[in-house]
């Protein structure tokens, strides 16, 4: 199923969904810029790699770019292809400004980014020693959606 719209007025305008739609669009496109070996590496450097993140590997000192705890956020505004990246801004520009309308900027802010690093953290829990960079805003969008089964059933 892929929704097109929903039934549920906003009474403000979603700044916050915009600017998340706009970031992971802006970092794919420059994702899609790189020469093949550099957006790999780009991957490496701001994906969130399960074994590094439990201290079970670690790259070479040139390749990194940021702690990798940080890569539990950075990772949620890469992603792995233009339908991966299309789905999930459709169900974030669908469903998130209705939960940032009840929620307000800064408690959504709050909300997609804590639900995102927490999904990321869950999902590279499932296996510890994977070196596979994990990309996506699909737990956050996950977290708005079950918010809006919540606030809208």
């Amino acid at each position: 199923m892929i929704p097109l719209y929903d039934d549920n007025p906003t009474r403000q305008t979603p700044f916050v969904t915009i600017t998340f739609i706009a970031m992971c669009v802006a970092v794919f496109l420059y994702e899609q810029r790189l020469p093949q070996e550099a957006a790999e590496l780009f991957a490496f450097q701001y994906g969130a790699i399960p074994a590094l993140i439990f201290g079970q590997a670690s790259l070479p000192r040139e390749a990194v770019a940021i702690p990798t705890s940080l890569t539990l956020l950075t990772s949620m505004f890469l992603h792995g292809g233009w339908m991966h990246l299309l789905g999930n801004m459709l169900y974030l520009w669908i469903f998130g400004n209705n939960i940032e309308d009840a929620m307000g900027h800064t408690r959504f802010i709050l909300f997609y980014l804590l639900c995102g690093i927490l999904a990321a953290l869950s999902h590279a829990l499932t296996d510890v020693g994977s070196q596979i960079p994990m990309v996506g805003a699909s737990g956050a969008i996950s977290a708005v959606l079950g918010a809006y089964l919540l606030l809208f059933p």
